[in-house]
């Protein structure tokens, strides 16, 4: 086989989660506690192995609330249960930080646990008039936050007038491309377009062919996605956030 040939053979075989699960380090990690959460709930969602990256991310102390939610998030879905974790979990009062009662909403329910009432009616206060959910309570609202408010409201059981505005605001961001922007007038690009297919998935509404086309358009050769049609950038951390999207799992995952 020629070198062209071989070259060909090994693209032809790579998957996005080939990609991610080829930069993991001996230690079980991808780096950092944040991206090693991110590339492991990525490759559940695509059924593969994680490797050692729960026991990695079982010897790390968040002080963060929404660095905690992700990574005890992330534990329970590869099948450890963070124990540890779950009463600052439990403890969680919502504050400023929308983006760490969507994620705490997020760990409980993948952990097993029930969603905290306050926090749940914390979350439909946080929505703006515009349907979407900010990062900060005072901030203006994102596709990628409203996006995951969706997925946290509907694994809290909520249904709805909320859901219905929420689904309406991360329409006005899908383009003529078929991908999804994180704010108007940005540009699509694979991560916010990732986010819009778990939250309509969520909201029980089809996502829509289109955006599944904008994401194959950015996929490279070896597995990995652009961040967008001019640049790649943290291929890792965006891969990993395609991959639910390409599983059509929403947050939390099922077993």
């Amino acid at each position: 086989m020629n070198v062209l040939a071989a070259v060909l053979a090994a693209a032809a075989l790579a998957t996005p989660a080939s990609y991610v699960a080829g930069q993991q380090r001996p230690d079980g990690s991808f780096g950092d506690a944040q991206l090693t959460a991110w590339a492991t709930l990525g490759l559940v969602a695509a059924g593969a192995d994680t490797g050692g990256a729960a026991r990695f991310l079982a010897q790390q102390r968040p002080s963060q609330a929404t660095d905690l939610a992700l990574v005890a998030m992330a534990r329970a879905a590869a099948g450890d249960r963070p124990d540890d974790m779950l009463p600052r979990l439990r403890a969680h009062k919502p504050g400023k930080l929308v983006n760490a009662t969507i994620w705490t909403l997020l760990a409980l329910r993948q952990a097993g646990e029930p969603a905290p009432a306050d926090l749940v009616q914390a979350l439909l206060r946080a929505q703006r008039p515009s349907g979407g959910w900010p990062w900060l309570a005072a901030g203006a609202a994102d596709a990628n936050d409203t996006a995951a408010a969706l997925q946290a409201l509907r694994a809290a059981g909520v249904r709805g007038r909320a859901i219905d505005r929420g689904v309406a605001f991360l329409r006005l961001h899908q383009n003529a491309d078929g991908g999804f922007e994180l704010v108007l007038g940005r540009g699509s690009d694979s991560q916010s377009t990732a986010w819009a297919v778990q939250g309509l998935l969520a909201a029980g509404r089809a996502p829509g062919a289109a955006a599944f086309r904008y994401l194959a358009r950015m996929r490279r050769p070896d597995g990995s996605y652009r961040y967008n049609a001019r640049y790649v950038t943290t291929p890792l951390w965006v891969t990993a956030q395609v991959l639910p999207a390409l599983a059509r799992k929403p947050f939390p995952l099922s077993p």
